[in-house]
């Protein structure tokens, strides 16, 4: 329809705009032919509404299009179909088709196909009524009444937010405990001690350029020496800032530490009009304020901490209180990734805010925060999981899995490591969380761990039963989790998981060491006589990750096998060699080049995660005992809590 024809619908004689022309009977026009076509026009428009109102019915309430289409036209267990194609977010990657059918199948569907078809249509059917039914009613409403609708729910998302925090009447004393183990004695071994020295002086540099060049924005661009800030932020700032603070703590750079909380306490503001990633704020900004406050005892990172908290409860007023992805902070109003399998929220993201919220409550008496959390569990544990997998994405609206997509790479990965953490953390009486993990790696080991012909071990990704041999450098953090899960496992499988722990680790080594600069691809392969090497141009770059150097960390601390420290300073030279530039460090766009090729960004977690990990294993095992500290997802540091619900007691200053 032409754009002319529909103008005259969106305004009034008046210039009243929408609202004029929905009003009352001044901005209408007498009976005569000039209306009987404005009618016509009208009605018109409301059957293309009523098409486009199905449509995106279709696209975001009912069940996985992939899987009704396997259920119903071919009559097939939805459990061995391939899932469709999704657009990938961030570090992600659409899927040929093509490739998909031809994978080998490596697992069938457990039970009776017949049986589990039956029920997936019974899914199907009630999904697909209950969405034409919410879109009839939709069509049939005046718009006055859509409108009253939209501002009923602004008001109900209000009266939420005001709730949650009423429950807050401020900050209640905490006495604060010297931590355990925060600053160490200088390693005995003079070369060790060189090398940790020289981790110092790279942070020395990455944090020097940054204030130089970006000093309050979030990231800083090394090559072009300006700041870079990413959406996920909104218009948050300081990300680095706060990132570093307990870097810089622990490496006793205290002039710089200091200044950091200065800004802190000036300009770190969160009454920002902004949508924000949840996930990304809660573990860099959540993460880094909790473990700066219990490493100084300084009661801004506290006060900042649980106010943030606060601004991000919102995301949790759902059906299910699975949690929004994106959550716009000044209004309260979330939503989720587009691309994410029909509106879905991740596993990774819902999934990586356990820790953090247990400690908010622990911090401001608020009980509210554990609450939201520990949802998060009832709902999983109600939820039947395809052969013990969890499926990356879940609706977050009918509490219903999306894309049957499993991995313990991106989109998966910290779901498992919180599980894990989560049992420690607690003084190992979470016995809820103990048991979701294990049972949770058992179902990875057996239809996810594969080994290469020459003896590579790897974790594929799981998708509807079928694999797609493919590891990514985030699934490379997996090699410390399952070591330092070892010695709670079920009887005789200590030594299996150490194992396991090391093989995972000399997988991901290889892909590092397969690289022209010795530093890891964003995704590496096992197939087409291809193993550990990045086979797409867009999995080729590496952006200073740290999940390598990560489980080089826990693998050092758990075993003190050497062969650690010389493939961590491996890593130190090669990012010397290769990243650093005159104005920080910088990512590479591919591995494989002989010339550098920059991408231009120092990320945050560069200064949180890889440096850190570096800088602990060529330090004494007394820097941060992990007997009573815990690791965010982006290393941030979280005392243990004992039974009672308080941190382990501190015993130095």
């Amino acid at each position: 329809m032409p754009m002319g024809g529909l103008l005259p619908l969106f305004s009034s004689p008046g210039g009243g705009g929408l609202g004029g022309g929905l009003g009352g009977g001044g901005g209408r026009k007498g009976s005569g032919p000039a209306a009987f076509r404005l009618t016509e026009k009208f009605v018109l428009l409301l059957v293309f509404s009523a098409f486009i109102t199905l449509c995106f019915g279709a696209i975001f309430f009912l069940p996985d299009s992939s899987k009704l289409l396997s259920g119903v036209l071919f009559h097939s267990s939805p459990a061995l179909q391939p899932p469709a194609d999704h657009k990938p977010g961030p570090g992600a990657r659409a899927e040929d088709a093509a490739d998909g059918r031809a994978r080998h199948r490596e697992e069938g569907a457990p039970g009776d196909p017949a049986a589990a078809l039956e029920d997936n249509l019974a899914s199907i059917r009630e999904n697909h009524e209950r969405a034409l039914r919410e879109a009839k009613e939709t069509l049939q409403k005046l718009p006055e009444e859509i409108q009253r609708d939209i501002l009923l729910e602004k008001e109900k998302v209000a009266r939420d937010q005001l709730r949650d925090r009423a429950v807050f009447r401020g900050l209640p004393r905490v006495d604060f405990l010297p931590p355990i183990g925060a600053i160490s004695r200088e390693p005995a071994d003079p070369s060790i001690r060189e090398k940790r020295e020289k981790i110092k002086e790279m942070m020395k540099h990455a944090w020097n350029n940054y204030k130089r060049y970006a000093w309050g924005l979030n990231e800083l661009k090394p090559i072009s020496k300006e700041g870079h800030s990413s959406s996920l932020f909104g218009s948050i700032k300081g990300a680095t800032i706060v990132d570093a603070l307990d870097t810089l703590f622990i490496m006793q750079m205290k002039d710089e530490f200091e200044e950091a909380k200065e800004w802190v306490k000036q300009n770190l503001d969160f009454n920002v009009k902004a949508e924000v990633s949840v996930f990304e704020v809660n573990i860099r900004f959540v993460g880094g304020l909790l473990s700066a406050y219990y490493l100084s005892g300084e009661e801004i990172f506290r006060k900042k901490a649980v106010e943030l908290g606060l601004k991000l409860l919102p995301a949790f007023h759902t059906p299910t209180g699975i949690p929004w992805a994106l959550l716009n902070m000044k209004s309260g109003i979330g939503r989720n990734w587009p691309w994410a399998s029909g509106g879905s929220s991740i596993l990774a993201e819902f999934g990586t805010l356990h820790l953090e919220f247990i400690h908010l409550s622990h911090l401001s008496g608020n009980p509210v925060f554990a609450e939201k959390v520990t949802n998060i569990r009832t709902v999983l544990n109600n939820l039947e999981k395809p052969q013990g997998l969890y499926p990356n994405y879940l609706n977050p609206s009918s509490g219903q899995w999306g894309q049957y997509h499993v991995s313990v790479g991106g989109l998966g990965d910290s779901f498992y490591e919180y599980l894990l953490k989560s049992w420690l953390m607690s003084g190992k009486k979470d016995l809820e969380a103990k048991k979701m993990y294990f049972e949770a790696v058992q179902a990875i080991e057996t239809h996810m761990i594969r080994k290469s012909s020459t003896g590579l071990t790897y974790i594929a990704e799981w998708k509807g039963g079928l694999l797609e041999h493919k590891m990514g450098h985030l699934t490379c953090f997996a090699g410390g989790m399952f070591a330092l899960g070892a010695d709670d496992a079920p009887p005789g499988m200590t030594q299996h998981y150490l194992q396991l722990g090391a093989e995972i680790a000399r997988t991901c080594h290889e892909s590092y060491n397969r690289t022209f600069v010795k530093l890891g691809p964003e995704a590496f392969r096992f197939d087409g006589g291809v193993e550990a090497i990045a086979t797409r141009q867009n999995e080729k770059y590496y952006i200073l990750r740290p999940e390598v150097v990560e489980t080089y960390m826990y693998m050092w601390r758990l075993t003190h096998d050497p062969k650690y420290r010389k493939w961590a300073w491996e890593a130190v030279e090669a990012l010397e060699n290769h990243c650093r530039v005159n104005g920080g460090y910088s990512g590479l766009r591919d591995v494989y080049l002989s010339r550098e090729s920059y991408d231009d960004v120092q990320q945050s977690f560069f200064l949180a995660e890889t440096l850190k990990y570096l800088y602990l294993i060529f330090s004494d095992d007394d820097l941060l005992p992990l007997e009573h500290w815990i690791f965010n997802t982006e290393a941030h540091l979280l005392p243990v809590l004992c039974s009672d619900g308080k941190e382990s007691e501190g015993n130095e200053q």
